[in-house]
C-alpha cells in the first residue's frame, strides 16, 4: 500500500512539473513605474554622441527598473531573464498561475507574450556564397575585384574619395557569428583588433563565440559581417564597404528554435550597444508570426511600426537615443498569408532595405511595405540573390562610409540623404523604397549640390488607356504599375525596340513610374 502512494505522489509530482515547464512561455511583465533615485550610467562616447546630436544626456529611458518590483517578481519563484530600462519592462518564463499572481501586483502595467516566430533570411553556406561573389564579379582600378551590389551602389566613388567608415562603430545583431575567424573576407577585423566586444544572449557561458556552432544558423552574422566589411586581401576582392569600422556583436537568437523569437535579447543588444556610444546598427532579425498559441500571433495589420515591444524599443533608440538602425525588410514576399516587412522594419524612423535584381526590380522573395500606414517601407534596396539580409549589410556599410565623411549627422539626415541618392527618388513605391542608392549622389548631396537626374511627370488625359513614351532604342526599361502613388500592382521589364514604347494602364492604375538609364518617368493617368 505504502509503495502505491508512493508511485502515485511521484506521478502527481512529475505531472506537476511536466505541466509548469510545458506550460511556460516567456512573457515581457511591463511596469508602471521608473527608479529615478540612481543616476544613470553611461560611457563617454555615449555622452559625446548625444551631445553632438543635441540630445539630453539623461533621458527617461536610461534609468533603471525599480529594484523592489523585481524582488517581489522573484519572492514568486520567478526567476527574470532580460531586464529593459528602455521598455521598463523585464522578461520571464511564466505559466498560468504565475500570470495570475503577476496580474494581482498593483505596480504591473500588463504582460505581453513574447513567443513570436523569428524570421531569419535564408543565405547559402559560405562555399556558396563566395561562389556567387565570384560569378558576379567586376574590376575595378587596381585589379579591385567587387560583386555585383558593390557596383551597384558606385563603390568606386567612395573609395577615390578614401571612404572606408575608419574608426566608425558598427553594430551586428544576428543569429551567430560561427567561423568569422576563420573567414578570409573577415582577417582583417581581427589581425586589427577591430572587434571591440561581442555577447551572446543565447548561451551566455559559451567560451568561444567564434568556434562554436550551435545551429545551423550560426553562420549567418559571418555571412552579414562580410557584406559590411568583408576584403579578401589575397585575391584583391571586397564584398563590403566599412572595411575600416570598429564592431561590437552581439547573438540574440538561436537558429534551432524557429518559433521561439528571442525578441527580449534583441532589445538587451540595442541596449548595450546604446550605452557604449554605438550609433549604426545592422539587424535581419525581425518577428511576426508563430505563437503556440495560434490566437496570439502577430497580424499581418499588427505591423504598424507601434505595436510590438520590439517595434517600441527601436522607436526610442531612434526618436531618443539618435541611433541609426538599418534592418532587413524580410522575405516574406511570396509567402500569401504574410508577404509584407516583419517587425521591426515597420518602425517609421528604421532604414529598411530589401532586395533588387539586377535592373532594381523587386526580387520576389523580398517583403513589401504594408498599405494601412501612412509612410514609406522599405525605405531602399539593392542587388543581393540570397536575401534581403545581405542587402541590409551593404546598406549598413554605406551608411558607416556617410558617417566617416559627417559623424556628426542626424539620424533623419542620415535616411534623408540615403533616400534622395537612389534611383528612383522622389517616385518611391513600396516594393523597392526609392530603390539603390548611389555614391556619387549621395556624396554630391552632403556637399552641398544637387546631384545629376532628369525627373519628369506626364499627366495622361482622362479616359486615355495608353500613352506613347520617348525612350533610346534598345534599352532596358523598368516599370511600376501603381493603384496609388506608392502602391504598386506590378512591376515588370522590357526591351524598346525602337525610339519609343506604349505604356498601357492596368486596371486600378493610377500612377506609373518608367525608370530609363538616365531618366525617370512618373505617369499619370487621370
Amino acid at each position: 500500500m505504502q509503495q502505491n502512494q508512493n508511485i502515485l505522489l511521484k506521478v502527481i509530482f512529475f505531472s506537476i512539473f511536466s505541466f509548469q515547464t510545458i506550460g511556460q512561455q516567456k512573457y515581457w511583465i511591463v511596469f508602471k513605474e521608473k527608479d529615478f533615485s540612481q543616476k544613470p550610467i553611461l560611457s563617454e562616447k555615449c555622452k559625446e554622441n548625444r551631445k553632438n546630436l543635441s540630445i539630453n544626456e539623461f533621458q527617461e529611458t536610461d534609468f533603471n527598473i525599480n529594484s523592489n518590483y523585481i524582488s517581489t517578481i522573484k519572492s514568486l519563484k520567478i526567476n527574470p531573464l532580460v531586464q529593459s530600462k528602455w521598455l521598463n519592462a523585464i522578461s520571464a518564463r511564466l505559466d498560468f498561475f504565475q500570470i495570475k499572481e503577476i496580474k494581482n501586483l498593483d505596480f504591473v502595467q500588463e504582460i505581453i507574450p513574447i513567443e513570436s516566430e523569428v524570421l531569419i533570411a535564408k543565405i547559402k553556406k559560405e562555399t556558396d556564397f563566395i561562389t556567387f561573389s565570384h560569378s558576379h564579379i567586376s574590376t575595378l582600378t587596381d585589379d579591385l575585384k567587387v560583386d555585383f551590389a558593390m557596383k551597384q551602389i558606385g563603390i568606386e566613388n567612395f573609395l577615390q574619395v578614401g571612404l572606408s567608415a575608419k574608426d566608425v562603430l558598427i553594430g551586428v545583431i544576428d543569429a551567430g557569428f560561427y567561423g568569422a575567424k576563420d573567414n578570409p573576407s573577415l582577417f582583417h577585423l581581427f589581425e586589427k583588433n577591430k572587434v571591440l566586444g561581442y555577447r551572446d544572449y543565447v548561451s551566455p557561458g559559451k567560451e568561444d563565440f567564434f568556434g562554436v556552432s550551435e545551429t545551423s544558423s550560426d553562420f549567418h552574422g559571418t555571412e552579414v559581417l562580410s557584406a559590411i566589411t568583408g576584403k579578401n586581401q589575397e585575391e584583391n576582392v571586397q564584398t563590403g564597404l566599412a572595411t575600416d569600422a570598429k564592431f561590437y556583436l552581439a547573438r540574440t537568437d538561436s537558429g534551432n528554435r524557429e518559433f521561439r523569437g528571442e525578441e527580449d535579447n534583441w532589445v538587451a543588444a540595442m541596449e548595450w550597444m546604446d550605452s557604449l556610444g554605438v550609433r549604426l546598427i545592422n539587424t535581419s532579425l525581425g518577428y511576426a508570426k508563430g505563437f503556440s498559441n495560434p490566437k496570439e500571433n502577430y497580424r499581418p495589420e499588427q505591423m504598424d511600426g507601434k505595436t510590438s515591444l520590439v517595434a517600441k524599443a527601436a522607436k526610442i533608440a531612434v526618436e531618443e537615443k539618435g541611433m541609426i538602425i538599418v534592418v532587413s525588410a524580410g522575405n516574406e514576399g511570396d509567402d500569401t498569408t504574410w508577404k509584407i516587412v516583419s517587425t521591426p522594419a515597420d518602425v517609421d524612423g528604421v532604414i529598411a532595405v530589401g532586395a533588387t535584381n539586377e535592373r532594381g526590380l523587386k526580387m520576389g522573395y523580398s517583403s513589401t511595405g504594408p498599405e494601412f500606414i501612412d509612410f514609406l517601407k522599405p525605405n531602399v534596396s539593392c542587388f543581393s540573390l540570397f536575401g534581403t539580409s545581405l542587402a541590409a549589410p551593404v546598406i549598413t556599410g554605406f551608411v558607416a562610409c556617410m558617417l566617416e565623411a559627417n559623424p556628426k549627422m542626424s539620424n533623419k539626415e542620415v535616411r534623408k540623404l540615403l533616400e534622395q541618392s537612389s534611383n528612383l527618388y522622389p517616385f518611391g513605391n513600396n516594393f523597392v523604397g526609392f530603390g539603390f542608392p548611389h555614391s556619387e549622389k549621395v556624396l554630391s548631396l552632403m556637399n552641398g549640390f544637387e546631384p545629376k537626374r532628369s525627373v519628369k511627370t506626364i499627366e495622361v488625359e482622362n479616359g486615355e488607356r495608353q500613352k506613347e513614351i520617348q525612350v533610346a532604342e534598345n534599352q532596358d526599361i523598368v516599370i511600376f504599375h501603381k493603384k496609388s502613388p506608392i502602391h504598386v500592382i506590378s512591376q515588370e521589364k522590357m526591351l524598346s525596340k525602337y525610339n519609343f514604347i506604349n505604356l498601357k494602364k492596368q486596371n486600378q492604375e493610377k500612377q506609373t513610374t518608367v525608370v530609363l538609364d538616365d531618366e525617370i518617368i512618373e505617369v499619370i493617368w487621370k
